[in-house]
């Protein structure tokens, strides 16, 4: 495609501001909250995490597309994203182990993204303002009508999404002959995560979002898993039922991202949503155990309280975020049960924290 015969294209925010841009070539209007990601590399892997469904993906990096996109570089079936904003979208790819562009794969899932946009001045503006609504569209003769559209989008603050890209039933993944089993509840899991237990012997089942104890437990696990996921983790009352469960029963549970806001919830310890949220594979972590830094991928637009955590005589930190000073991870001190609000699992990200599945392992078996 050839830049000069592009369509010019528009972003609207929530609170009226306006940045230009240019059609990748695929028409229409995507409404969502807009969040930004820091990470160089992964798009893919970016693109298809169920944590950031119902979102439009604003890429700081300058280049998007130009390594194309390979079949088995997903972290769900499908892309997650609501829409991309860009500031130099490549329709060629120069990889060889690539297997289409980016561009036939984003028009197969009718993908609506924009380029050219000023990227630097938009995630200045966002860091500013906080994240909100907005819509990417190509309709840039109607931007008041876009706006009034705007107003009924529903906010991320209340809103539940885990079901949305829950699995509909169990499944299973790993060796079914593995020494340990886990039982995993999906409320947006990423690939990247079963194959990280399936990889230390684990045969995994893993469970719908709404999934209650005596289910789960009817297989007979040796440990219990709460996945990473979108929206606000405050309506997922089933979720926290069960975790609350597990807990008391002692029994071995482990929690990432919107799992480890679960596992708060069921301690007592409340979640807000963040001004802009952490997402991007560059992010420090300090492991407060250890006094050792971690470099983190991290994907999240809600945090848990530090006071109430601070507060509670059952939980301890164990992790915070070195920006911000967030809590990044939790413990609880009387029962085997630990969470983070990154993901060791990375993909894309470095590797800094896979040590935290082995810790879940050692739980298990001791």
């Amino acid at each position: 495609m050839k830049y000069q015969t592009r369509k010019k294209a528009v972003l609207v925010l929530a609170d009226g501001t306006v940045f230009e841009g240019k059609s990748i070539g695929i028409e229409g209007s995507s409404f969502a909250e807009i969040c930004f990601n820091t990470g160089m590399t992964g798009y893919q892997e970016i693109f298809t995490d169920p944590s950031y469904y119902g979102q439009l993906m604003v890429a700081t990096n300058a280049h998007i597309g130009n390594y194309g996109v390979k079949a088995d570089e997903i972290e769900s079936e499908g892309i997650k994203i609501a829409g991309l904003i860009c500031r130099n979208f490549s329709f060629n790819y120069s990889r060889s182990a690539a297997d289409e562009s980016l561009f036939d794969w984003f028009k197969k899932h009718n993908l609506i993204a924009i380029s050219d946009v000023d990227t630097r001045a938009l995630v200045a503006y966002i860091r500013e303002h906080g994240a909100m609504n907005a819509v990417i569209s190509t309709e840039v003769d109607n931007i008041d009508k876009l706006k009034e559209k705007l107003k009924e989008v529903p906010d991320m603050e209340g809103l539940e999404l885990a079901s949305k890209v829950s699995t509909k039933k169990p499944y299973f993944f790993g060796d079914e002959n593995a020494a340990i089993k886990i039982a995993a509840l999906d409320i947006g899991i990423k690939k990247n995560i079963l194959r990280n237990l399936a990889d230390r012997g684990a045969y995994i089942k893993v469970f719908p979002y709404n999934t209650d104890f005596e289910t789960m437990s009817s297989w007979e696990p040796h440990g219990y898993f709460l996945s990473n996921g979108p929206g606000d983790p405050e309506p997922l009352t089933e979720a926290r039922a069960l975790a609350a469960e597990i807990i008391e029963r002692n029994l071995p549970l482990f929690g990432i991202c919107l799992g480890h806001q679960v596992i708060a919830l069921a301690n007592g310890i409340s979640t807000y949503k963040m001004h802009n949220g952490h997402r991007g594979i560059n992010h420090p972590v300090k492991n407060l155990l250890t006094g050792k830094g971690e470099i983190t991928s991290q994907n999240h637009g809600f945090a848990i309280s530090r006071e109430e955590t601070e507060a509670n005589p059952n939980i301890e930190i164990t992790h915070v975020h070195l920006n911000d000073q967030t809590v990044a991870g939790i413990r609880m001190k009387n029962k085997k049960c630990f969470s983070v609000q990154y993901h060791p699992e990375a993909s894309p990200g470095p590797h800094d924290a896979s040590y935290l599945f082995d810790q879940f392992f050692e739980m298990i078996k001791n």
